[in-house]
């Protein structure tokens, strides 16, 4: 009898993380965000739980640990208040919720979900959003909830320095999480609390379906984090998937052309795609990229830097 396999990837965020610019702490705690997220996901799928509340489960563990750009711990705007977009995927229906500018509900990636099952419809924006997630009866809290001291630092920091339209520090926070369930059925999450000092209310690709989440069975699952504006120009989840379906690639192949074809238009970032087969992938193009990977066979790997 072949024994069921699943697959977690999970990421935390691409950028200009190098060995000795992390203090020891910032690493220890991003190592540790990490293996509990995994933990959380790795849970659920060793007891034949499904893809969709495996990454979930991961996602909201990195949106409650304030190392990470999502949930507790997100940037603040220009304005100095936190806004809060998140997606989700099911690749077995192809069904999709996201929310984008959400200011009350702890964790974001539930009121995604939410969107994708009990809405008709797959994303709802700023006050829609909050209102819906009342309405579910999801855990609201307080705005303060949010806010950290160093990303107060951080925002007063690029006023200070007048660094331009926002934060060009390549602090790519993003969290996202895909599986394959010992099913075959993939699934993909992404959060975020966009990048610091944005303007305008500023969406970026991780609530944009087919830009910074998608999956699909035929193919892939796959979240991505980086610079959001390039992302959606490429449709870079979708078109991953699209490579593996239409040509043939498998998960590596299609993540790296792709990411390079975002570096050729000047941007910056990374994916985490797995396949129903159980294949899986990290891609990215900046310094470093905090991610991890659990399996059935028993493996579990946590990293930051490029060279791990």
């Amino acid at each position: 009898m072949t024994q069921p396999k699943w697959t977690l990837l999970i990421h935390g965020g691409a950028g200009s993380m190098v060995r000795g610019k992390l203090s020891a702490e910032q690493d220890e705690g991003a190592r540790a965000g990490l293996s509990t997220a995994l933990d959380a996901g790795s849970a659920v799928l060793a007891h034949s739980g499904s893809a969709m509340d495996a990454v979930s489960a991961a996602v909201m563990a990195l949106e409650d640990d304030a190392h990470f750009n999502a949930g507790h711990g997100a940037v603040f705007t220009y304005k100095g208040i936190n806004e809060l977009d998140a997606a989700i995927m099911d690749g077995k229906t192809r069904g999709a919720g996201a929310v984008t500018g959400a200011r009350y509900t702890r964790n974001p990636v539930l009121l995604a979900r939410a969107v994708m099952e009990h809405s008709p419809h797959v994303m709802l924006s700023r006050e829609g959003a909050d209102e819906f997630s009342r309405e579910q009866g999801l855990d609201q809290v307080d705005p303060d909830y949010f806010a950290t001291p160093e990303r107060w630092r951080q925002l007063e920091e690029l006023k200070a320095k007048k660094l331009g339209w926002y934060d060009i520090d390549m602090k790519y926070g993003t969290v996202g999480a895909v599986a394959v369930d010992n099913d075959g059925n993939v699934a993909a999450a992404t959060s975020t609390g966009g990048l610091t000092g944005k303007r305008w209310g500023r969406i970026g690709d991780s609530p944009v379906i087919g830009a910074g989440n998608y999956a699909d069975n035929r193919a892939c699952a796959v979240s991505a984090t980086g610079a959001g504006e390039f992302f959606i120009r490429l449709g870079v989840a979708h078109e991953i998937c699209a490579r593996m379906r239409m040509l043939g690639d498998d998960a590596k192949a299609a993540a790296d052309h792709v990411i390079g074809e975002l570096e050729e238009l000047g941007g910056t970032g990374g994916v985490i795609v797995t396949a129903p087969d159980g294949t899986a992938t990290f891609s990215f193009n900046t310094p470093g990229m905090y991610r991890g990977r659990a399996t059935s066979a028993g493996e579990k790997y946590v990293a930051i830097y490029g060279d791990e």
